[in-house]
């Protein structure tokens, strides 16, 4: 099982870097008492068919984390290949941060006697033996949220571990409606219609028929190339900003003919580039049940 533990400065962006390792297939669990670490591994390893990433976030919310984190990151190291990333962030960001944000430190909520800057100073002496057995230090302190996923990705998994964005291409009929999930809509109704043609009407994009039928056509073939050429302009700058997901609607009237021949081409084209993809008709049903009445 490989285990990655983030800790760091509060403030310094745990919450982003344990998102990120989320996106990234790891089973992730949030403030997880010190002293529990190495026997909840124990447990998880235990399970079939468990996750044999699992990523956990260790702070000052636990106030033991100074006494019981040499001892249990060691036991921990024993019984699986461990990781421990601390996050740094300089002082006078941390107080912006908290400013901006409006929140109490961890060590206030404990210690009411204490300032911001007091709290930030203390909880730096407390993580100063749990900093020196780190395995990679991230300093945040001028990184933005898709540069600390660069970051991550770079010196903890390495790129070789980090999930390839996954595309949704969703083939779907205008007279349905648009989801709100769409990131991206193409609108092919522009195209030749294979329902006015007898023998290709109860069939749908999935079929060969249908599918030479639309792209049969040079508009077609145009249309196809211009949204082929959009994607791979814009797919890596997505890529980049960190998002793990996208969906682009493909739309036609009933969304059974020209978006699900489209949608199902442009999957085919962009995991041979090595991306993640899935393609389906999010209205298929709702087309045959109408087919049925007629």
């Amino acid at each position: 099982m490989k285990v990655v533990i983030i800790t760091g400065m509060s403030g310094s962006g745990k919450s982003k870097a344990l998102n990120f390792f989320e996106d990234n297939g790891y089973y992730c669990l949030d403030n997880l008492p010190v002293k529990l670490l190495a026997d909840i591994i124990r447990m998880l390893q235990k399970l079939e068919g468990f996750s044999q990433k699992v990523c956990v976030t260790m702070d000052v919310r636990d106030a033991n984390i100074a006494k019981d984190a040499p001892a249990e990151l060691a036991e921990l190291r024993s019984i699986a290949k461990t990781k421990l990333v601390f996050l740094e962030c300089e002082d006078g960001v941390l107080l912006k941060r908290y400013k901006e944000t409006r929140r109490l430190h961890p060590l206030m909520m404990t210690n009411p006697e204490l300032d911001l800057a007091g709290a930030i100073a203390e909880e730096r002496l407390l993580l100063t033996e749990v900093r020196q057995s780190a395995d990679c230090i991230v300093d945040t302190s001028l990184t933005t949220s898709s540069e600390l996923r660069e970051k991550l990705k770079e010196e903890v998994l390495r790129n070789a571990e980090a999930s390839v964005m996954q595309i949704n291409f969703v083939a779907f009929g205008y007279k349905y409606g648009l989801s709100a999930d769409f990131d991206l809509v193409f609108d092919v109704r522009c195209l030749p219609n294979p329902f006015y043609v007898d023998e290709l009407k109860t069939k749908n994009g999935a079929d060969k028929e249908v599918q030479d039928f639309v792209m049969s056509h040079d508009v077609s073939k145009r249309l196809m190339q211009k949204i082929v050429d959009y994607l791979e302009c814009a797919l890596p700058m997505y890529e980049k900003e960190g998002k793990a997901q996208l969906v682009v609607g493909l739309g036609c009237t009933g969304g059974q003919h020209r978006s699900l021949t489209f949608a199902l081409l442009l999957a085919e084209h962009f995991a041979k580039m090595g991306f993640s993809t899935h393609a389906y008709s999010r209205d298929s049903r709702k087309n045959v049940s109408e087919i049925g009445q007629r």
